[in-house]
């Protein structure tokens, strides 16, 4: 990493993942990939209500349930 004041992420803090899910409003056929990774389920479905209040979905990783939405 070029900036020292950064500290590299360790993706296994990261337990909740935002999806868009574009398919609900027939914008894609294929699987979305995750558009943000959190260490909070509440900061996940803020940010996911913030940017796409009627499509977005909460998954836990560790689980695979549906966590909101």
């Amino acid at each position: 990493m070029a900036d020292s004041c950064l500290v590299p992420s360790d993706l296994n803090v990261y337990r909740y993942a935002v999806f868009c899910c574009s398919s609900k409003m027939d914008l894609s056929f294929e699987p979305d990939p995750a558009s943000a990774l959190f260490a909070d389920a509440g900061m996940a479905s803020r940010y996911g209500a913030s940017m796409w209040p009627t499509t977005f979905e909460v998954i836990d990783l560790i689980t695979g349930e549906r966590v909101c939405a």
